[in-house]
């Protein structure tokens, strides 16, 4: 059977973290984390977020371990809508990763509250 995005949010089956830009910008400034944008490159180019490490959804996963080989390195993950995000969160906590938090705000807050 064949499932929707919507139901397949909702069947995550991880706990996901959520927070907003402000509390993420916060975080961040404390414990050196990492914001990442999981969108397309098109979207990323179209509207940037500068203080963004770009890794798109679909290399996350291989791409990951290069860029935080610690497993407690806290993440950030942001998109345009939240889902892709949500999604990314749930595979990053599969491989390991203990403090991933995915950025609820919209995408133009995200830009206001981190800049780089």
């Amino acid at each position: 059977m064949l499932i929707d995005l919507k139901r397949r949010l909702e069947n995550i089956d991880v706990d996901i973290r959520t927070v907003s830009a402000k509390q993420a910008a916060q975080e961040i400034e404390s414990n050196q984390g990492m914001l990442i944008d999981v969108r397309e490159p098109a979207e990323v180019a179209e509207n940037h977020v500068e203080a963004s490490l770009h890794i798109p959804r679909g290399v996350l996963e291989m791409q990951m371990l290069e860029k935080a080989k610690d497993p407690s390195t806290p993440i950030y993950l942001h998109c345009a809508s939240g889902a892709r995000a949500k999604l990314s969160a749930e595979q990053l906590i599969k491989m390991g990763y203990e403090n991933v938090s995915v950025v609820t705000c919209s995408l133009a807050t995200i830009k206001q509250v981190h800049r780089a």
